[in-house]
């Protein structure tokens, strides 16, 4: 579940221009779109007068409060790649699964072509502070929206007077779509189901889906306000088949925001990714083979892990580390030297390594010995997953756990064996339950003029 393979995304995004006062706020372009095209050309419209300010310099130099700024920030992404994916995880996340309403082979291809459009569209505008255009295309009665196509006066003003909080939308592709639109020949090889795994205890109704949509934003009610206004721009074509909402720790609340984020078992989780922008990286998550429109993209598993914490919790604080294969407190492999004599999270695990009484110090069945990369050919996946809580069972107990998010370029060879080892031994399987499993085809980005998964539908 932590696996082996810190999110620690090096903030990018230049430091936005202070805040507008309440005396300044005219007429004029709208605030939000101001703040877009701060974070796009990176000057605020007041920052040449505070260039010079020394009150402000030392706040600039410091690196915490740099990726605070960050965090709120617009997201302009690299051109090839989706947003979502390499920038830091904000605090929040919507991810919805969506089903086509069609089942006429031409009639489903046809509306996967327009929710592609509407949400290459909606999700620009969105992410640049604005709101997508208030037309449905087809102009269907669903979600709020008039016979007519067009939504209420009101509707889709949930986040007004909120910026961009770093906002993002990703949009993958289930292998269901493709069949359903008759695209069977065009089903990439590493969109293969994923098998049926040793301890699996899935809820059909929480799983795959031919559509899923990622949003995530610093802020909850932003978050929340895009996946909204994406439905809508889809409704009547899609239904909803299952959603997940997800949180971690906030860049405003962390005194490192880009140190590892613990779950909700206490350990750091996201030691040992790749890093965006290696080699490693590169080769862990883009696909480089397979069809032409996914060049450049890279597949997403989606696995909902639920955590018995209150038995978890039950432990010793080092028998939990045991279990894991790393100390709590800093995250260090069993195997490293104290934190006073060096030891700490980045520190690589020795797993030959032997105590006084002859035994591993880092055990058989540890998770991180199971899913070390080493052990698996070298290969990794890039983990960018979220806690979630959806209260309590029947039974008074917490369904709460980790919402598990990997970005690779090929499941069957990455995760599909490294979760086959962990079913089969891990010490964390007592402590937690695989509940739902999907996997979507991310296509890279959308040309300027075009929209997501363009090469799939009209590349023939």
């Amino acid at each position: 579940m932590s696996g082996e393979t810190s999110n620690r995304a090096v903030p990018g995004e230049p430091p936005a221009g202070p805040a507008t006062p309440a005396a300044d706020r005219r007429p004029g372009p709208h605030r939000r779109r101001v703040l877009a095209g701060a974070g796009l050309f990176g000057l605020g419209a007041g920052a040449g007068a505070t260039l010079g300010t020394q009150r402000l310099l030392p706040e600039r130099a410091d690196p915490v409060a740099a990726a605070r700024r960050s965090a709120l920030a617009p997201v302009v992404g690299d051109g090839r790649h989706q947003p979502g994916i390499i920038e830091r995880a904000p605090a929040h996340l919507v991810f919805t699964a969506y089903d086509l309403t069609a089942t006429d082979p031409v009639a489903a291809r046809a509306a996967l072509g327009a929710v592609l459009r509407a949400w290459t569209e909606g999700g620009r505008a969105l992410m640049h502070g604005e709101s997508p255009s208030g037309a449905i295309p087809g102009g269907v009665t669903a979600g709020g929206v008039t016979a007519g196509g067009v939504r209420p006066a009101g509707v889709g003003r949930e986040a007004a007077g909120l910026g961009p909080a770093g906002l993002t939308v990703t949009v993958g592709i289930g292998a269901s779509a493709l069949r359903r639109a008759g695209l069977d020949a065009r089903l990439p090889g590493p969109l293969a189901d994923i098998p049926a795994l040793p301890g699996d205890r899935l809820e059909a109704a929480r799983g795959e889906g031919d559509l899923a949509v990622q949003v995530c934003a610093e802020d909850p009610m932003v978050a929340f306000a895009a996946a909204r206004q994406l439905g809508r721009l889809a409704a009547g074509r899609v239904r909803p088949r299952w959603s997940q909402r997800g949180f971690q720790r906030t860049a405003a609340a962390a005194t490192d925001p880009a140190a590892t984020p613990r779950n909700l078992m206490g350990q750091l989780d996201g030691t040992n990714n790749p890093r965006p922008g290696t080699a490693q990286f590169d080769l862990a998550v883009w696909a480089v083979s397979g069809p032409e429109w996914m060049r450049g993209g890279t597949y997403l598993v989606c696995r909902r892990i639920r955590m018995l914490l209150d038995s978890w919790e039950r432990l010793t604080e080092d028998a939990r580390g045991e279990v894991i294969g790393r100390r709590i407190d800093d995250g260090a492999p069993l195997s490293a030297p104290s934190a006073d004599a060096g030891g700490g999270e980045d520190t690589a695990a020795d797993f030959a390594a032997r105590g006084p009484d002859g035994r591993p110090l880092i055990a058989g069945n540890a998770h991180i010995r199971l899913s070390n990369p080493q052990f698996h050919g070298g290969i990794a996946m890039f983990r960018r997953g979220y806690s979630y809580d959806d209260g309590l069972d029947a039974a008074g107990e917490p369904d709460a756990g980790l919402f598990f998010l990997a970005f690779q370029a090929d499941p069957r060879t990455a995760f599909v064996p490294v979760q086959r080892t962990l079913a089969a031994s891990d010490a964390l399987n007592t402590f937690i339950r695989h509940t739902a499993s999907a996997l979507f085809a991310v296509p890279p980005a959308a040309s300027p003029d075009g929209y997501l998964g363009q090469r799939l539908l009209e590349e023939v």
